[in-house]
This record gives structure tokens, C-alpha cells and sequence, in this order.
């Protein structure tokens, strides 16, 4: 560490220790709670000063400056008002002046909250805090009540953002496009529904993710999942690679419809969990670890000599086994690409971590309408971003050297890719 650097910490930390004796020694405080009383008090007093400081700068002259003035204008008293803060609620008298052109920036008109409350709110509730948990999380640590009514009213602001987030134009070509689809629960008058919210994630030529958006609807029918594919072109992406989906109908036909050159692949996690449902939870570990032998194996021949191992080991359940009989060729089907190019294909991690997201505010129970379904999982993919901090998926650039060994799939991206 520099001379200068060190020097300058020991003023600042002689400066605060100087501050925090004279605290000590003027409130003697023994406990935190008593601490965090002194503190309160002293808070008060330090937004007043940068009240009066701006009024200062915004009249030109020092509140007893004497001597002939440059305005007319003069100061005009107090308003009192209270406000939350991380302390607690704090008493502040704001200055005004006699024409009302004063527009303090410590605390703005009409604030009442000076603790950055509202993000602190919006976090719990990506995190899947119900209005219960949050107005006790807050009184907890912050010492002031919110009502339920004021956190809908700050969760519902999000609504806005999350329609212009859905709306924004895409990227004109992606490599990869995951499908999925998880299902809600959404109180209508004196009933339940469920209700299908499907969710695009894909993968830029620069293999750095981005959730595209959200699709949500009672009903899931054929035309309502081909209308995603739509949606998705008219936002201005003109070519995908590949399209990973759970073959359900509709989403195979609207991905052929709109994007003919794309090469699509059942998904192999919606194969597992089709299969696991006539496993037993004792088999589940034995089961997995033997099927990822099969889509995982190094080439064709090898994961047809799995696959063969794996109908004998599991013949005992017979509905288990059917489904990768019936859907072999979709796993035939990925040995036409290199091995880092079939691991993002199979593997359950991409879409997984999505999902896993969206069960943190899915398991709070039944929500009361489509925008309450919106908000929640909109939040959850501003959570996601930060995670992912626009960093390239592991092992990108052996993808992208595989898919340049295909003609044909080079020149398509060679297309779109920027240098």
C-alpha cells in the first residue's frame, strides 16, 4: 500500500474515531439498541445541515449573513416533516424560502423515506418474501412499520419496467434458444387455475445469456405457443442455430414456421423428467447417474452401447424406458455436432438455473392475477442478470470452434458476428 494511501486512512480513521468518542462521551450508550439511539439523534441534525447547506447555495448567502443581498428573495421559515430512515423515523425541519423555488436534494418533496427502502422491498420480493414477511422484515430492522397496500404499491411500479423489458428489441441471430414452460397458480374470483408461463432463454453468438421473455397464459393451447415465435421475429431476431424444447405441440411448428433453417432438439431435462415419473425416489440417484452415461457418452456408437446397457438395467420399468425408445432419434440427433456443442444441448444447467429462480416465488402459493405472476418473475430475471454479469457461458470458445468446423452454420454466423 502507497505512503500517500495509508496516510490518508489514518486521518480518516482519526476523524472517526474522534467522532465516535464524542459520541460515546456525550450519550455513554451500553447496549447496540442504545447506539443505535445515539445515532438516530445525531442523523436528525446532520440532514438539517445539508438542508440549510443547499439553501445556502441556492439563495447565495449564509443563513446570518448580513449586508446587502443579491435576491429578494429571503428565507421563509420551516416545514416540518418526518421521514424513515435506516435509523428509524427521524423529525427533520426543512428551510424554505418566500417565492417556494427551493427544491431540497438531501431529502425531495414529498419523500418520506430516506432508507432506500423501496430496493430493499423490491430485493425481498425477488427473493419470494411474502407482504407479511417483508413489512416484519422491516419493522425488524428498520424500526418503522409499511403496510401491505405500500408494498403492492412499490412491487406494482415494476410492472411498467417488466412490459418495456418484455417489448425491447432483440439480437438478430442467437446460437442457442431454450423453451420452457413452468406452470402457476392464479386466484380467479372463488377459484384456482393453473396457468403456463413460458420462458425463451438464449445464447448471443457471443454465448452470453439473455432471458427473451416471458409468455404467459391460461390455456398454453397450440396457437398461443406458436404466437411466441411471432412475438419473438417481430422483435427483430432473424436466424437461430438451435431451438431446445419439450416437443409439446405448437412449439415445433411455430419454431419451423418462423425460423426455417433452425436445427431443433428435444430437450433432453423435459426427457429425464418425463421418464423419472415411473422411477421410485429410492432409484433416483442410480437411475440419473446410468441415463447421463447415455446422453453424455463421447459418440454415437458409444451412447447406442449405453443405451442398450441402461433398457437392461431399467427393464423393470418398462414406462421409464419407453420414453428414450420413443425419443432416441432425438438423442441420436446430437451426435451430428462436436462434444462442447452437445453439452450445451443436454445440459440441465442453463434452463435449471432459470427455473430454480422462479420456484423461490412460485412456492409461495396461488398469486391474484397475470401482473402479480409478472412482476415476481421479472424480478427474479433482474436477479439472474447480476448473477450472470454479461460474462460468456464456460467453455464458449470451444463451442463456437465447433460450430465453425460446419459450413454452413459459419456462414450464418459469420453474418452477425461483430469484431
Amino acid at each position: 500500500m502507497g505512503t500517500a494511501l495509508m496516510a490518508r486512512r489514518n486521518r480518516q480513521n482519526t476523524k472517526g474515531a474522534g467522532i465516535a468518542q464524542a459520541i460515546m462521551e456525550e450519550y455513554q450508550p451500553q447496549t447496540r439498541e442504545e447506539m443505535q439511539d445515539a445515532i438516530r439523534d445525531i442523523f436528525g441534525p446532520m440532514f438539517e445541515a445539508m438542508l440549510q447547506g443547499e439553501m445556502d447555495s441556492h439563495l447565495g448567502y449564509g443563513n446570518n449573513e448580513r449586508g446587502e443581498k443579491d435576491t429578494a428573495n429571503r428565507r421563509n421559515g420551516y416545514s416540518h416533516k418526518s421521514v424513515n430512515s435506516t435509523y428509524g423515523k427521524l423529525d427533520v425541519s426543512v428551510p424554505r424560502n418566500r417565492n417556494g423555488s427551493f427544491g431540497p436534494k438531501a431529502i425531495p418533496k414529498r419523500t418520506k423515506d430516506v432508507s432506500g427502502t423501496e430496493d430493499k422491498v423490491l430485493s425481498m420480493y425477488a427473493r419470494g418474501m411474502s407482504q407479511r414477511d417483508i413489512a416484519d422484515t422491516v419493522e425488524d430492522i428498520y424500526g418503522f412499520d409499511i403496510s401491505h397496500g405500500t408494498i403492492s404499491t412499490i412491487t406494482d411500479r415494476v410492472i411498467e419496467t417488466a412490459e418495456e423489458w418484455q417489448d425491447r428489441p432483440l439480437r438478430k441471430f442467437y446460437t442457442f434458444l431454450f423453451v420452457d414452460c413452468i406452470y402457476v397458480t392464479i386466484r380467479k374470483e372463488t377459484e384456482t387455475k393453473n396457468c403456463a408461463v413460458y420462458v425463451v432463454l438464449g445464447y448471443d453468438v457471443n454465448g452470453i445469456k439473455d432471458v427473451l421473455g416471458l409468455w404467459t397464459g391460461e390455456s398454453g393451447g397450440k396457437h398461443y405457443r406458436m404466437q411466441i415465435f411471432d412475438e419473438i421475429r417481430a422483435r427483430g431476431v432473424e436466424d437461430v442455430l438451435f431451438i431446445s424444447m419439450d416437443g409439446v405441440s405448437g412449439l415445433e411448428e411455430g419454431a419451423r414456421s418462423i425460423f426455417k433453417d433452425v436445427a431443433e432438439q428435444r430437450c433432453i431435462v423435459h426427457l429425464i423428467r418425463s421418464s423419472i415419473r415411473y422411477i421410485p425416489s429410492k432409484d433416483y440417484k442410480a437411475y440419473t447417474a446410468q441415463l447421463k452415461k447415455v446422453y453424455g457418452a463421447p459418440s454415437l456408437k458409444a451412447a447406442e452401447a449405453e443405451s442398450e446397457r441402461f433398457k437392461q438395467a431399467w427393464g423393470q420399468y418398462p414406462g421409464a424406458v419407453d420414453v428414450w425408445v420413443r425419443n432416441w432419434q432425438h438423442g441420436a440427433r446430437l451426435y451430428s455436432y462436436g462434444s462442447a456443442v452437445r453439452k450445451v444441448m443436454y445440459t440441465i444447467n442453463a434452463i435449471e438455473s432459470v427455473n430454480s429462480s422462479f420456484r423461490k416465488v412460485t412456492k409461495k402459493g396461488a398469486f391474484p392475477n397475470e401482473d402479480a405472476v409478472r412482476k415476481a418473475f421479472y424480478l427474479r430475471i433482474v436477479e439472474l442478470y447480476k448473477k450472470w454479469n454479461g460474462r460468456p457461458i464456460a467453455n464458449w470458445a470451444m463451442v463456437r470452434n465447433q460450430l465453425a468446423m460446419d459450413e454452413k452454420m459459419q456462414a450464418r454466423i459469420m453474418k452477425y458476428e461483430q469484431y
